[in-house]
């Protein structure tokens, strides 16, 4: 890939897009091109197609998604089913049809069924039924891996997928109503602490198994898929890792400096029992990350109290 090659990045204000955007700078890629979603509606299947035409960019990374946590997911079933696919499906379809180069596009490793034997393979999609509590965004993102596979297949272009563990970094949503549970932590925790170390009350039994990944490491391995023709068309990407969401709380607790009480709320869903990757292919091809879980938390925590003032809720 030419370092003056045109790559357009859909959703590069996000978490993932961002740190995408901060890597290839860094690596002296000259042509990137972004649209805030007011420039570019990608729900809008016309207006992507002409702006695919018009700029005619060699790498189309679709980092662009509506996304959030168990409770965004449960209360608005029909916006991350339909807007995810309206989103990746213009995309794809635009990419296609205008004959783009490579197309990367990024998922979640909640595609994998909920009961899946751990680590998740990659051969493990559409093997049983997925967890309910985000069925609908994983559907829509099976589908986008699938429309990726059926272009490669077909027509045999550069089309690759990557399912990504658990993301979290700096830029994260820290709204407690659509984030995820490491940012949520880290903003509850906070403000337990500055509220004179009040008790932090927690969703479930703190029991299930998770695996997660600084965002800049995510985005590191778009920049290897970018820069490597991948055999396969789906790959994971993660750690190899696992931890208990206790333990996780206790790590966050203890970085954020709170010192009140944990209560875990039991009456609340736990979401999959564990949810490991197999990263074993990317790792066969060269791809490992670089931060450990305590340093991006701490680099996380960081980031969220430079910029704590700025934080709005977000409308659904």
């Amino acid at each position: 890939m030419e370092k003056d090659s045109k790559i357009y990045l859909a959703g590069h204000r996000g978490m993932v897009g961002a740190a995408i955007w901060r890597v290839l700078k860094k690596k002296g890629y000259s042509n990137l091109i972004g649209r805030t979603s007011k420039e570019l509606d990608l729900r809008n299947q016309k207006a992507v197609f002409d702006f695919i035409k018009s700029e005619k960019p060699d790498v189309v990374i679709d980092a662009a998604a509506r996304v959030g946590g168990i409770l965004a997911n449960n209360n608005y079933p029909f916006q991350f089913l339909m807007e995810n696919m309206q989103i990746q499906n213009n995309l794809i379809d635009a990419a296609h049809k205008l004959d783009v180069k490579k197309f990367i596009f990024l998922g979640s490793s909640c595609i994998y069924p909920k009961l899946a034997p751990q680590p998740l393979k990659e051969e493990y999609l559409l093997t049983d039924s997925l967890e309910p509590t985000n069925e609908w965004y994983a559907i829509a993102k099976i589908t986008g891996v699938k429309a990726c596979q059926a272009i490669r297949k077909q027509f045999g272009k550069d089309f690759v997928s990557l399912m990504p563990t658990n993301l979290y970094g700096t830029h994260d949503n820290f709204d407690l109503e659509t984030s995820h549970v490491l940012p949520a932590m880290i903003r509850k925790f906070h403000e337990a602490k500055e509220n004179n170390n009040s008790a932090v009350t927690l969703w479930g039994s703190g029991t299930p198994m998770r695996e997660f990944l600084f965002v800049d490491d995510m985005a590191a391995s778009v920049v290897f898929a970018l820069e490597n023709e991948l055999p396969e068309y789906l790959y994971n990407v993660g750690t190899g890792i696992d931890i208990t969401i206790k333990e996780l709380a206790e790590t966050i607790q203890k970085k954020v400096g709170h010192t009140g009480e944990i209560v875990w709320d039991s009456s609340k869903p736990d979401g999959t029992p564990r949810k490991l990757m197999d990263i074993t292919k990317m790792h066969d091809l060269g791809w490992k990350h670089q931060v450990e879980l305590e340093e991006g938390i701490e680099k996380t925590y960081q980031w969220f109290l430079t910029n704590n003032d700025s934080f709005k809720q977000v409308k659904m």
